[in-house]
């Protein structure tokens, strides 16, 4: 007597690839990549290939993402010490080998194609650090948390020394969220708050003071300081240093309530408005769309932050509760910093805005992360199925 088995129908194979994806994170998803697409064809339709090459590294980000989600966490779990250990001998590497454009050495050449390690650490940093903590789950010390600030400073002072004060920020921060889930007290938390807000207090109230020509600042290069000091008054230097800062509050402000329409931004279209389709795009997008669809981008990166965190609260390990949790901050970071140095409450860093910028690996680094959180959502959808 011979067993007859059916060969699952096409349908059924396809399903079982996407069981356990959830659902509105798919939606926030999908719903921030069709309003990238459409504020990169307004602003870059006029743009070269812009719009073209926006959608090509879409689709190459969605594939990233799809590839990760079927990586157990386990799996990522396993990659997390030798990620992190490539990470920081390509970061070396580029400190000996690397190619130096416009001043700063941040890519490596291996072969095929040129590289930038420091977008790696974006990932491997809060790989690490999650692995690190899981590693001493039920018996933290102070001295756990002094072995995963070592961990993170390593390589953020070797992304400073580049420099690329963009990049490390983004690596400090998705590191600094993975020890404070990890357990860090408030009693340390609220101390380095309260002297990070007196810093900046006194840097606005001295800022006439520190920011003459031939004042030199302590551990910043001159061009960060020339921006910090750009930041409290862009208008010394109008045509120069402000330049960027002040056509990018005059688009935002011109676009009123309702914008000046799809296409319409006069702005953008006549060239006031620098790097509109990178790091600026966010004004472009302002005049056209106005404060209404500032409000509906706005909500629908909340959607997608407070989804990831529900994710993370709802994650069956150690291990995957910080890291959910690390990479859904970091979308808060890079929209906050984006949004803030354009509309002037933060000096001009490259931080792209996700989904909205363009930029290759930029969209693949986003691409990557958000599989990692739908790795996390599925592993725990399928336990439970």
């Amino acid at each position: 007597m011979s067993a007859v088995f059916e060969r699952p129908s096409p349908w059924l194979r396809l399903r079982l690839v996407f069981a356990g994806f959830d659902g509105p994170l798919v939606l926030a998803i999908g719903l921030l990549a069709g309003l990238g697409l459409l504020i990169m064809y307004s602003a870059g339709y006029d743009h070269g290939t812009r719009f073209v090459d926006h959608g090509r590294n879409m689709l190459i980000a969605l594939a990233v993402l799809f590839v990760v989600a079927q990586v157990p966490p386990q799996k990522l779990q396993q990659l997390a010490v030798p990620l992190y250990i490539t990470g920081v001998f390509l970061l070396l590497a580029v400190e000996v080998f690397g190619i130096t454009r416009k001043g700063a050495t941040r890519w490596l050449d291996i072969g095929p194609m040129v590289i930038q390690p420091s977008e790696i650490l974006k990932i491997a940093v809060p790989l690490m650090l999650a692995w690190w903590f899981q590693k001493r789950e039920g018996q933290l010390r102070v001295s756990d948390f002094v072995v995963g600030a070592a961990l993170l400073v390593v390589p953020v002072a070797l992304i400073i020394k580049q420099p690329d004060l963009g990049t490390a920020l983004l690596v400090l921060f998705s590191g600094i969220y993975v020890i404070f889930f990890a357990g860090l007290s408030w009693k340390l938390v609220i101390p380095v708050l309260a002297i990070g807000s007196l810093g900046i207090l006194a840097l606005v109230l001295s800022a006439d003071a520190i920011c003459q020509p031939d004042v030199r600042w302590p551990l910043l290069r001159e061009y960060q300081q020339t921006r910090v000091c750009t930041l409290m008054d862009p208008t010394k230097d109008p045509l120069g240093k402000g330049f960027h800062i002040l056509q990018g509050m005059i688009a935002i402000g011109s676009g009123g309530l309702s914008g000046k329409g799809f296409m319409q931004g006069t702005q953008t279209h006549l060239e006031f408005i620098p790097e509109r389709t990178t790091d600026f795009i966010f004004a472009a997008f302002s005049e056209e769309f106005g404060l209404a669809g500032v409000l509906l981008l706005l909500a629908s990166f909340t959607f997608l932050i407070f989804r990831g965190l529900m994710i993370a609260a709802e994650a069956p390990t150690l291990f995957t509760r910080l890291l959910a949790g690390a990479v859904t901050l970091n979308f808060f970071t890079y929209a906050f910093v984006n949004m803030g140095m354009v509309s002037g409450i933060l000096p001009v860093v490259g931080v792209p805005l996700p989904f909205v910028s363009y930029g290759g690996t930029a969209m693949v680094t986003l691409g990557l992360g958000l599989g990692i959180l739908m790795s996390v959502a599925r592993s725990r959808r399928l336990m439970q199925s």
